[in-house]
């Protein structure tokens, strides 16, 4: 596959012990972007980008980070307009909280919760390839994707904005849920990308590009 990013930039996938972080990482590499996992604070803040994957439950997940010191640096990323893209639990976590697993306080960079997902009859966690309807057509994160496309998800809770223009998508599973948001420079994805064939790739390599746009340095 010819790369779909034309400018190789540095993108730094976090390491905090949780998460397909290697599948991440490889799947940057395929769209022609430089990925490095890391927790190492000087590496993260001189990358161009950075992605928070996660897989697993929120309260761990923030016991993580606050124990690395990554909370701090994620918001200070962010407050420093440098794009961040969390996947599944590493977009939840920029929440103010989650309920999950008895619940705890999280990054704060997007107001609102993380619930249960309200899936009727059917059953919970919800698994597979289902269709997210981008409400943001002109967010570059879904740029020369359908206004309609299909996404592998894998979850049992949900973020539920506090501000509806924080919604980029929003898919179904026995009730509406948010699938996708943008905040700033921070975007979220509730699907794996890195699962989720060309489309992902796709979503992936408009990440990579934003980070280029972000006039960040790149990778020589």
């Amino acid at each position: 596959m010819t790369p779909l990013v034309e400018q190789p930039v540095e993108i730094a996938v976090v390491d905090y012990g949780m998460g397909n972080r290697r599948s991440v990482e490889k799947a940057l590499e395929h769209v022609g972007a430089r990925a490095t996992v890391t927790a190492d604070h000087d590496r993260l803040r001189a990358a161009a980008g950075l992605v928070v994957p996660g897989v697993g439950a929120f309260p761990t997940a923030m016991a993580r980070l606050r124990e690395l010191g990554l909370d701090e640096l994620l918001r200070e990323r962010v407050q420093a307009h440098a794009p961040v893209l969390g996947i599944c639990l590493g977009m939840q976590l920029a929440f103010d909280s989650s309920s999950e697993m008895g619940g705890d306080a999280g990054l704060g960079i997007v107001a609102g919760e993380v619930r249960r997902l309200e899936a009727g009859e059917r059953k919970l966690p919800h698994i597979g390839w289902t269709e997210v309807a981008f409400g943001k057509p002109g967010s570059p994160l879904v740029a020369d994707l359908p206004a309609r496309c299909a996404f592998y998800h894998v979850h049992s809770v949900a973020p539920v904005p506090a501000r509806a223009e924080d919604t980029l998508g929003t898919a179904e599973y026995g009730s509406p849920f948010v699938s996708a948001v943008q905040r700033g420079s921070f975007y979220g994805v509730q699907f794996h990308p890195e699962k989720s064939s060309a489309a992902g790739l796709r979503l992936l390599a408009n990440f990579a590009r934003i980070c280029v746009e972000a006039g960040a340095p790149v990778a020589r």
